[in-house]
């Protein structure tokens, strides 16, 4: 069989398949899940072209090492066939872990098991699928490998998975702040001391790399009436759980029942294969076909939620820069159950109150090195102005609640 691909990407171009054994893991269950997996969970309810999945996402990131791991060599920097084959194993699968819209749902479904962890435990099952050719990718991913740089490439503050979504997610919402210099950050890479450094050249494309995040944060993965419609769904769901723990009769999906019906810990993964393999078998259609069929349910709560989510009908969601007063939200979910007779706890879930946090630049985090023209090396917030600006690298925080619209 031919496992020597060339993919049509609208956002690259070709994506070149070259190696058998990354062939296979596209091709394994496990990765292919992620096809019905959105990159943006329900942001398309808010930009229509924000349809792209996880595995569009996770293809374009392994592209984006090829051509770092391109550039390295080609300044002498020593990288073997194996490191080169785990490195893209490494960010092909990044984000394996996640489950039906990506980060909405993620201590939802499961609340004390992270997608990260879920990653880990999905490469651990293909590395013993595969007879321990993950081996090396596994240590490249939690950093472990003597290499440090090549772990920087998968997670970092200069990352490819960084540089992907936000080329990625910029070219679908049509948020054009998005837009940045890949290929240039790319090509200036470096590798000092084991460390991962970009030269002076790329300055200016790395502070418009850190501005555009921030500018995406606000206007797109935190978008007000995005984050309206991802409380108003995780409302359903907890509606739904709390339904299922009383003894009620609740259409799921029967992979799905099993995380509705018992509190999954991370160690429950480990003595019980098959929870993994119902994990694997959720994406995005499983919950819309629930919220289908939940829009006729005889609790009130739970179908009106989904009713308003299926249909688009959603809150309404006030953003403030202080923290709300707790007299406002009485007052709130006073005519919230006056106007829907809801009891006390049953309003808490037309009224949702919150906190929202950006931060572009994290200096707690090890910082993107720059090397100048003398072979020095300054961390980038030294050479740049913009950082030092809070809204680049300190914490901006906001907060927001969520109320039916015709409430007030």
């Amino acid at each position: 069989m031919n496992k020597r691909k060339i993919i049509n990407d609208p956002v690259y171009g070709f994506i070149s398949i070259s190696n058998d054994f990354i062939f296979d893991l596209i091709q394994h269950r496990y990765f292919q899940r992620l096809r019905n997996i959105l990159q943006l969970g329900l942001t398309n309810l808010v930009y229509p072209g924000a349809s792209h999945t996880r595995f569009q996402h996770s293809l374009g990131a392994m592209h984006l090492m090829q051509e770092a791991l391109e550039v390295l060599r080609y300044k002498d920097i020593i990288i073997t066939k194996e490191e080169e084959e785990a490195t893209l194993a490494a960010i092909l699968l990044h984000d394996i872990g996640h489950g039906p819209f990506s980060h909405t749902l993620e201590h939802t479904l499961i609340k004390s098991v992270s997608h990260e962890t879920l990653t880990d435990l999905f490469l651990e099952a293909l590395n013993r699928e595969f007879k321990g050719k993950l081996s090396l990718a596994i240590q490249i991913y939690n950093d472990t490998y003597h290499k440090h740089f090549l772990h920087q490439l998968v997670s970092g503050q200069l990352d490819v998975d960084r540089l992907d979504y936000l080329t990625r997610d910029s070219f679908f919402t049509g948020v054009s702040e998005g837009v940045i210099g890949t290929e240039r950050i790319i090509k200036m890479l470096n590798v000092v001391d084991n460390e991962l450094v970009a030269d002076i050249k790329a300055l200016y494309s790395i502070e418009k790399f850190i501005i555009s995040r921030r500018l995406m944060y606000w206007q797109v993965y935190l978008h007000k009436t995005v984050h309206a419609i991802e409380t108003m769904l995780i409302q359903g769901l907890k509606r739904a759980k709390t339904l299922v723990s009383q003894g009620n009769d609740l259409f799921l999906p029967p992979s799905l029942r099993i995380f509705f019906e018992k509190d999954i810990e991370a160690e429950d993964f480990l003595s019980n294969e098959e929870l993994l393999n119902a994990y694997a078998d959720l994406d995005d259609r499983d919950i819309w076909y629930c919220l289908k069929m939940w829009r006729s349910h005889s609790d009130f709560v739970l179908s009106e939620l989904s009713k308003r989510v299926y249909y688009r009908n959603l809150f309404k969601i006030e953003v403030m820069e202080n923290e709300i007063e707790t007299s406002y939200i009485q007052n709130i979910k006073a005519q919230t159950a006056s106007f829907f007779n809801l009891s006390t706890e049953d309003v808490s879930y037309f009224v949702i109150h919150g906190k929202m946090e950006n931060r572009a630049y994290n200096k707690a985090l090890p910082p993107i090195r720059i090397l100048d023209k003398n072979g020095n090396l300054h961390p980038l917030e030294n050479l740049s102005d913009h950082l030092n600006h809070r809204t680049l690298s300190e914490i901006v925080n906001k907060y927001f609640i969520c109320y039916p619209k015709h409430i007030i």
